[in-house]
């Protein structure tokens, strides 16, 4: 048995495609062009590669989209100043902070002063505890994409036995939210494995629904999962390559090879969720537009 290959990348130019179409009867209608702002501060690679793809992305289908770089050196106030600006702009409906910052800044309360409405990364504490109250609330873009690969490959959740290896706000605790909650792609009974969890193999092999989350290449292995299970793989690692132009190559959190040999469904790395990330980025966005003009 191989297990069937979940293709990120298809269902985030579908996705994409939907909200490029709504986006202009959005404007057709109301003349509003909703508007993204994402804020840059240091030269990461990653993070400068992810914000060009994000802007592109968001200008592609009809958005304004703006890209606010700052030096490694900014201060707390010089950022937080730019996002209260933000905050009382109408033409930019989401902001996001691309993470991680420099470690001198204090990610926690700058994410803080993003309007919530404006929060189209779903990380604001007020989004956070919308989210666990089962109220309407901008779902963290990665959680809010593994949930639509289920969803329209026709992955039940009901019942299911899922468990999440990894804790993280972005990702882990939000993900098991999303499970919690009753209705398409809830009604779950989640587990939430983390480093400090003793016979973690035992509790993964228990899994229907495995999500892989924990910033560890290849610590998914294939005696980890059960017969048939669904695997969606959100790691992302570089390890070294010195075969590649580049010195590395990326690999997931999960042993793919091996692991899609006992699976019945897998997300690969790259390919899986990273594209549906962004492709969810721009959905909250969209929506963000929608509220803004209480049509949402």
């Amino acid at each position: 048995m191989s297990a069937k290959i979940l293709d990120g990348n298809a269902l985030s130019g579908v996705i994409q495609a939907e909200v490029r179409e709504e986006t202009t009867k959005l404007i057709n209608q109301t003349g509003v062009r909703p508007g993204l702002a994402v804020i840059l501060v240091g030269d990461n690679p990653a993070s400068q590669s992810y914000v060009r793809s994000k802007a592109k992305k968001s200008q592609s289908i009809g958005f304004h989209s703006e890209v606010h770089t700052h030096p490694a050196t900014s201060s707390q106030e010089e950022v937080a100043s730019l996002v209260r600006e933000l905050n009382k702009r109408d033409d930019i409906h989401g902001i996001l902070i691309q993470l991680p910052l420099p470690k001198h800044l204090n990610e926690s309360e700058l994410v803080e002063l993003i309007d919530p409405r404006k929060d189209v990364d779903g990380l604001h504490p007020i989004n956070i505890g919308r989210l666990s109250a089962g109220l309407k609330a901008f779902i963290p873009c990665t959680p809010f994409g593994i949930r639509e690969i289920l969803l329209r490959n026709g992955i039940k959740t009901q019942g299911a036995e899922v468990v999440i290896v990894g804790r993280s706000n972005i990702v882990g605790k939000p993900m098991a939210q999303l499970f919690l909650q009753k209705g398409d792609g809830g009604d779950a009974t989640v587990t939430i494995c983390h480093s400090q969890t003793r016979n973690i193999a035992e509790i993964t092999r228990r899994a229907e629904i495995l999500i892989a989350a924990i910033g560890k290449p290849l610590f998914i292995k294939k005696d980890m999962v059960k017969p048939g299970a669904t695997v969606i793989d959100v790691g992302i690692n570089r390890v070294e390559d010195p075969s590649t132009e580049k010195g590395y190559h990326l690999v997931g959190d999960v042993d793919f090879i091996n692991v899609k040999e006992v699976a019945g469904a897998i997300t690969p790395v790259p390919g899986g969720v990273g594209p549906m990330t962004i492709a969810m980025l721009l959905k909250n966005t969209l929506i963000a537009a929608k509220r803004a003009l209480g049509i949402e």
